[in-house]
């Protein structure tokens, strides 16, 4: 089992930047690591991918501004938010899951707010 807590949201003015970690309280360097955010009343949608082998996949809103790192000797994941716009207002909760999402795991979240 491991446990997954994300730090780093908060309020920010739009063109404002934020750095969220996740802090996992096992090694994750075989699984495969995520960061997800879900905006009120919507679905939790993929933001961007740091595999276990070293690839890195950003979903399209997030390239030039979202940075995904991960630091396996740390047991911990990073997104590194540049140039926030409104929309990009919601939970973010990072997940790491082994081969075929087995085993799955995601935190609690932390809450980004972009506003003026």
């Amino acid at each position: 089992q491991v446990q997954l807590v994300e730090s780093g949201g908060g309020l920010v003015q739009p063109g404002g930047s934020l750095s969220l970690s996740c802090a996992a309280s096992g090694s994750i360097a075989n699984y495969q690591a995520y960061w997800y955010g879900q905006s009120q009343g919507k679905q939790r949608e993929f933001v961007a991918l740091a595999g276990s082998d070293g690839t890195i996949y950003n979903e399209e809103f997030a390239r030039g501004r979202f940075t995904i790192s991960r630091t396996d000797e740390k047991n911990a994941l990073s997104l590194q938010m540049n140039n926030l716009e409104p929309d990009d207002t919601a939970v973010y909760f990072c997940r790491v899951t082994g081969i075929a999402c087995v085993p799955n795991y995601w935190g609690q979240g932390t809450q980004v707010t972009v506003s003026s």
